[in-house]
């Protein structure tokens, strides 16, 4: 049985100005363990509000945010703090790398901000399956964008998540460096095949991933589509068609 590691129930969620906006209202879902999630909707629907709540960085209005069983949409820092560095990884599509380290430092900065000791054999072999293998003193202002993607996702995944929230991940990328990142992400949930054999486990990271794209949508297991702060449907082994199909339908709501 797939157990939940990310659950939303009922969340609600506003922002200030005028009457002001309401973002997500009532939105409940879950994702599983293992499994690729894309999140889509028009400009405006509450996907990307829907990632920032369930990942912990920002605080739902009312309802529930649970985190592999833990409830964070209460906690406080330092406690919320303490959970998301202990289980979620974030690839966004600006990077957010520290320009004035070096990769292999960029690598290992949560795990260091956590107090926790790096693993650096692990490090090494996150790092060569992302085929940044011998780039680990340059600087990401050295590298291209899907390089400099490609360090993110070695940075989210050298602390095994549980879980990987993406926002936009190929956004910034030319089609084929985001192809790269999308069929990496997918080799995290499929717990990078002969790697998690090697190693006695698989990864079973799930990914929760923002796009626009239906090209991106299609490498997942699942969408979930929103409108107006409201999911309004989803679709199972999703292809680019039947997602530029759906959004189109969405988006004529």
């Amino acid at each position: 049985m797939t157990e939940t590691v990310v659950e939303v129930i009922d969340v609600t969620k506003s922002y200030a100005g005028g009457a002001g906006v309401r973002a997500l209202d009532g939105v409940s879902v879950g994702f599983a363990t293992g499994t690729f999630c894309a999140v889509m909707g028009p400009s405006g629907s509450g996907k990307s509000t829907l990632l920032h709540c369930a990942a912990g960085l920002d605080r739902p209005d009312s309802g529930r945010v649970l985190l592999a069983g833990q409830e964070i949409s209460r906690l406080r820092e330092p406690k919320l703090t303490e959970a998301r560095r202990r289980r979620v990884g974030f690839v966004f599509q600006s990077y957010n790398l520290m320009d004035s380290l070096s990769v292999w430092h960029n690598v290992l900065l949560p795990q260091r901000l956590a107090g926790v000791r790096p693993d650096r054999d692990w490090a090494r072999e996150v790092m060569r399956r992302v085929g940044l293998a011998g780039r680990e003193n340059d600087r990401p202002g050295q590298l291209s964008g899907g390089q400099r993607q490609r360090v993110a996702l070695a940075r989210a995944l050298a602390g095994r998540p549980e879980v990987i929230f993406a926002d936009e991940p190929t956004g910034a990328l030319d089609i084929s460096a985001g192809r790269e990142v999308l069929a990496l992400l997918r080799d995290a949930v499929d717990g990078f095949g002969d790697l998690g054999s090697r190693s006695g486990e698989r990864s079973g990271t799930a990914v929760i991933m923002v796009t626009h794209d239906p090209a991106a949508a299609a490498w997942a297991d699942r969408v979930v589509f929103l409108a107006d702060g409201r999911i309004v449907t989803e679709l199972a082994d999703p292809t680019a068609e039947k997602v530029a199909a759906q959004m189109t339908a969405v988006s004529a709501r």
